[in-house]
């Protein structure tokens, strides 16, 4: 269960960059609303399908996503307000022309909101010329600096050296940051490795986040957490051929992972097996099933309460339990829940908003 937010109105905490595949999309719809209002996920698109936007639809109300049709060609389909769905549109900054010109109606169509995403390791430009893109950004989609939010994607970190890499890297671009009025920025990396299927199955192997550490290692920046959830940053990675029963475990500042090859018995025994592994592991939360849907379906195959079920329900079951965790994180006591982003006191003051609360 997620902490209360003190009674004040909820802002997003966490933004998790996840696939538009079935598993990821079942955890979202599994948000209670007091978790949905703090997560504020973003979508990357792969098709354009209509059982995706009957999908967004479903979410918990006050869970809006952010939508980066980026890996789509530039045509009518790829349009966000076409999809007649609250979303907000993901930007970056070498988008064209008439992409722009559509990302800022689909903005003003719903809540007047976007996110600005700068990949640290693609977008090498220097400040300057990151402000005449962002400055572009502004005027093609007739939004403000206030009306956008900023994603600091660092991209894949799976090791110690990615991490001392990343830091200064992103120190860099919060330094450029501070020259504009942005409505929140978050930093948000991948530390899963592109591949497991060379790790030791039938015994939980526990693996660091990196990403977490990376985040940690910025606290003073007072920047908002986002990450991959479960999955590699890398596009493109993982082994298909590998179908081992697999539950990817988050705990504090590390994964469990979880993959199953034991022989003999049906497969639903095998997975029961594994569960049962698992709920009997310190890291399993001590609220045991009401810490998450996830957790609640995980602890029913360890008491054969339902079958071993398919790869997506695995992500999904998984994905669900780290979106509880890292919230239940950010959240506790002395968790950054309020963080203290400011630009800098010499930020210019054009392109305020001057359109009127309600």
């Amino acid at each position: 269960m997620v902490p209360a937010h003190g009674g004040r109105a909820a802002e997003p905490v966490y933004r998790p960059i996840l696939a538009s595949r079935r598993g990821e999309l079942e955890a979202l719809s599994h948000l209670d609303p007091a978790a949905a209002a703090l997560v504020a996920p973003i979508l990357e698109i792969g098709t354009v399908e209509r059982t995706l936007m009957d999908v967004v639809r479903r979410l918990p109300p006050g869970l809006v996503p952010a939508i980066d049709v980026s890996a789509l060609p530039d045509t009518p389909e790829a349009e966000l307000r076409r999809w007649d769905v609250p979303l907000v549109p993901v930007i970056g900054l070498a988008e064209s022309d008439r992409r722009l010109v559509a990302h800022g109606a689909a903005a003003r169509a719903y809540d007047r909101r976007a996110l600005v995403r700068l990949r640290a390791g693609q977008d090498r430009a220097g400040p300057d010329a990151s402000t005449t893109a962002v400055e572009r950004i502004w005027r093609l989609t007739a939004l403000t600096p206030e009306e956008c939010d900023l994603l600091v994607d660092a991209g894949d970190v799976c090791c110690p050296a990615d991490v001392r890499a990343a830091e200064p890297r992103v120190r860099r671009l919060l330094d450029w940051a501070r020259r504009h009025a942005w409505r929140s920025v978050t930093v948000a990396a991948g530390g899963m490795p592109p591949t497991l299927s060379r790790l030791p199955t039938d015994e939980p192997i526990q693996l660091d986040r990196w990403d977490w550490q990376l985040w940690q290692r910025l606290a003073d920046a007072g920047v908002d957490y986002g990450d991959y959830g479960v999955r590699p940053a890398m596009p493109g990675t993982g082994d298909p051929s590998d179908k081992l029963p697999t539950v990817l475990y988050t705990d504090d500042g590390s994964w469990w992972v979880y993959r199953w090859a034991r022989r003999g018995g049906r497969g639903d025994d095998r997975f029961a097996d594994l569960c049962r592994t698992l709920v009997s592991a310190p890291h399993w939360p001590s609220t045991g099933a009401a810490f998450s849907w996830g957790d609640h379906e995980l602890l029913r195959r360890a008491r054969r309460g339902a079958g071993a079920g398919s790869a997506a329900n695995w992500a999904a079951w998984s994905t669900s339990h780290h979106l509880a965790h890292v919230l239940t994180t950010l959240m506790r006591p002395g968790g950054d829940t309020d963080p203290e982003w400011r630009p800098r006191s010499d930020t210019p003051k054009r392109g305020r908003s001057t359109r009127r609360a309600g």
